[in-house]
């Protein structure tokens, strides 16, 4: 009995059955492709860190290294497994060429590497640990992802030619966040182009327990060991590689969740015109003493249905366009560990968005129980009782066209039936609109803030050289000569010790300068203005156990200095771990120094960081929209795709759920309309009502929508961004782009469904509906 009516009911409303289909599908299939990404996702990037044994700490340094006092340490430390010393030749990316590129304008300290003996192993696109014969350069993935180069490509470096062997996968510098990016030589060749660069060493350690990583660090500082440069740890490295990815998978999880509450309110659309079409049966049915259960069963059987295929078109959806999302994660990472699971935890995704929609189902037609055999027969609609506008007269109207007015008295008039449309519109509105802010949010410049950069035009390190000082300042008087340039701020970064509460010390990283030239966002309290000031990064006050306001103690020649902690911020650059403050010192060694300038014309950048590079060859010049698209560059455009998805999916939800709540309202006012055209209402004048009553609400909703979108939007939208670091965020919103184009589109979008549902008003026949 139940497929028969099934089959009748789905040949009897094509139309409508396939477009809650549609919606089902489109909440099943994100759903499980959201489950699917999660698994793959944790699978690859531990696979990665297993394959390479990932260091659990690792310290940059520049200078030189006492190898026989580390091993030292490392004997007397109960938790270290293992421990070595890696060397990284810096050198400069003009000196590198890899086939038609040079690399002269890269953003990142390019580095060579031999192949590790014991961990932090490099590996090739299978997961297998390289091993380069004499002549053959491994590159690092990222440069195949932008068409640097190929593998066959040739490549020279300093003069020395190389062949491009292949590609490798880097647990510590895959993602555009590490500032450094290694190739991989065989040892002969390394010894050959050792005098062309700049050694770092990166000192690194495996623990028995990761539990105990702080205790270690705090020992490795009060060993007063090597620490010339960046510290990072395990869980950074962990989390610079799975940022871009993590990042669109929480959109497709924002906008799942949504479409799913869509889908559930097309459900309930499509189920209250069936109970208008059928109020009479019903009626009947109840008359003649069928149970509202098994009434119900009839109405739930059809939804099953259009459920159950709605979720395994979705499924399957989701296996198809799994590989695409997938891309990235498999080129940086591989394959994940957990990819067999991958398909069955999103089958569970798509079992409780079945279960939810049945779940629905069954609460909305809980309404049988209130539905009045006798009036059910007599009407054959349901009676509502109108409520609102009491004082919103035709007669007192002088403004609008008598078709408009009537048309937004309804609206007013019966408010709790437009309100699921107003909610679906004013979802609609935020779907399209927070990722397209997030996406202007995190490619403009000023986003750069949250991640402790200042925002300028130009940039200049200055390190692992000798005489920093003397270098440093003879760039910053030649750029404050330069007429081109406005402002000069000069940070140097200094290492000292600050002790702890426990009477243990460690190291801290210290920038020394005025920051206030180029100001950073801060999450709580402000820059560092005295000279008893400190601001510190989120890792460093989170370990410290630090709050604005609280008192820290460096000590310095021996002596202890009292900062007060004026301010917390976000940081991205050296490990995270970096603090800022006003004083002066003479007693630390210079780590390194940087030099940002703003220029009176930005069209000038370019020409002043060739000239800049060529006259001071020991600092590396970068133009900051190029350190921000190389930087950020995959984490932009992940965001772009799921921002440009997300409108697509925002009108197509309009245009249906329009097409949807139109098709029941028609049902819904048969007699009304019958009533209208026996007064003389022509088809032209019902038309124009019912798109004022939709027009009406749509510029409600989008107007909720935008406010909703720059409110728990930035909210939510801030919860991602703070898997960055940043602990504070604000929209950057494109007015013409959020408030014109976006807007525009959704209008046409309702009024091509309106007009396409409200024919059917036209076919109401007078006779039909006016028996009584």
């Amino acid at each position: 009995m139940y497929s028969r009516i099934i089959r009748n009911d789905l040949l009897k409303s094509k139309a409508t059955t396939l477009t809650t289909m549609i919606f089902v599908a489109a909440a099943a299939m994100l759903v499980s492709l959201a489950a699917i990404l999660v698994v793959n996702l944790s699978g690859a990037l531990n696979t990665l860190m297993t394959q390479a044994k990932t260091p659990h700490f690792m310290q940059m340094h520049s200078g030189e290294i006492d190898s026989a006092r580390l091993s030292a340490f490392a004997e007397q430390h109960h938790n270290v497994d293992d421990v070595q010393v890696m060397e990284f030749l810096n050198m400069d990316g003009a000196r590198i060429r890899l086939g038609e590129h040079s690399l002269a304008n890269s953003v990142q300290d390019n580095g060579f590497s031999m192949q590790s003996q014991k961990f932090d192993y490099l590996l090739d696109l299978n997961g297998s640990i390289i091993n380069p014969a004499i002549g053959e350069l491994y590159v690092p993935v990222s440069y195949m992802k932008d068409g640097t180069t190929k593998v066959g490509d040739k490549a020279v470096i300093s003069g020395k030619e190389f062949i491009v062997a292949g590609f490798l996968r880097d647990s510590q510098m895959n993602s555009a966040l590490s500032s450094s990016k290694r190739f991989l030589v065989h040892k002969h060749d390394y010894a050959e182009i050792k005098s062309l660069g700049s050694t770092e060493y990166l000192i690194e350690f495996r623990l028995k327990d990761l539990s105990e990583l702080g205790s270690f660090e705090a020992a490795y500082a009060s060993a007063g060991l090597e620490a010339n440069g960046p510290t990072v740890t395990y869980k950074l490295f962990k989390m610079m590689n799975a940022l871009s990815d993590e990042m669109m998978i929480a959109v497709i999880l924002l906008v799942s969740a949504l479409v799913v509450a869509i889908a559930l309110m097309c459900i309930r659309f499509t189920l209250l015109a069936k109970i208008e079409d059928d109020y009479r049966e019903i009626g009947v049915m109840k008359a003649i003493g069928l149970r509202v259960s098994d009434i119900k069963k009839m109405y739930l059987a059809k939804y099953a249905a259009i459920a159950a295929v709605g979720s395994m078109l979705g499924f399957a959806l989701s296996v198809m366009f799994k590989g695409i999302l997938l891309e990235n994660i498999r080129l940086y990472m591989g394959e994940s560990e957990n990819s067999s699971y991958a398909l069955l935890f999103g089958i569970i995704g798509i079992l409780l968005v079945f279960l939810a929609m049945l779940a629905f189902v069954s609460g909305v037609l809980k309404r049988f129980r209130n539905i009045s055999a006798a009036e059910a027969i007599r009407f054959g609609t349901s009676q509502e009782k109108n409520t609102g506008a009491k004082r919103f007269n035709l007669s007192g109207n002088r403004l609008l066209n008598t078709n408009v007015f009537l048309g937004i008295k309804d609206v007013l008039a019966r408010k709790k039936l437009y309100a699921t449309s107003l909610t679906v519109l004013v979802i609609s509105a935020f779907i399209m609109i927070v990722p397209q802010n997030l996406y202007n949010t995190i490619s403009s410049t000023s986003f750069i803030e949250y991640m402790g950069i200042g925002n300028y035009d130009i940039r200049a390190d200055i390190q692992q050289t000798d005489n920093i000082s003397e270098k440093t300042a003879e760039l910053r008087n030649a750029m404050n000569n330069d007429r081109a340039i406005s402002k000069v701020a000069v940070l140097t970064t200094k290492a000292f010790k600050i002790k702890r509460e426990d009477g243990s010390e460690e190291n801290i990283k210290v920038e020394l300068g005025d920051h206030s030239i180029f100001p950073i966002a801060y999450s709580k309290g402000r820059a560092p203005a005295a000279e008893n000031e400190i601001a510190l990064s989120a890792l460093n006050a989170d370990e410290l156990s630090k709050k604005v306001g609280d008192v820290i103690t460096l000590v310095m020649e021996g002596r202890e200095k009292n900062l007060t902690v004026s301010g917390i911020y976000s940081d991205i650059t050296n490990g995270g771990k970096t603090a800022k403050a006003v004083f002066t010192d003479n007693s630390a060694d210079m780590m390194w120094s940087m030099i940002s300038a703003e220029l009176s014309d930005k069209s000038l950048a370019a020409a002043r960081i060739s000239d800049f590079a060529d006259r001071f060859d020991f600092a590396k010049i970068s133009d900051i929209d190029e350190f921000i698209a190389q930087t950020f560059g995959s984490t932009i455009n992940s965001v772009k795709k799921a921002s440009h998805a997300a409108m697509a999916i925002a009108l197509m939800i309009s245009g249906l759920i329009t097409l949807l709540f139109m098709k029941m309202l028609i049902a819904k006012d048969r007699y009304p309309i019958a009533v209208m055209k026996a007064l003389g209402f022509t088809n032209s004048d019902m038309k124009l009502q019912y798109a004022s009553r939709l027009v009406f609400v749509l510029i409600v909703g989008i107007v909720l929508g935008t406010l909703l979108a720059n409110t728990l939007g930035e909210m939510l939208a801030g919860a991602v961004i703070s898997s960055f670091g940043a602990s504070t965020f604000h929209f950057a919103v494109h007015p013409l782009s959020a408030y014109l184009y976006s807007p525009l589109m959704m209008i046409a979008s309702v009024l091509i469904a309106t007009i396409i549902a409200i024919s059917g008003a036209g076919q109401i026949k007078i006779s039909e509906y006016m028996k009584e």
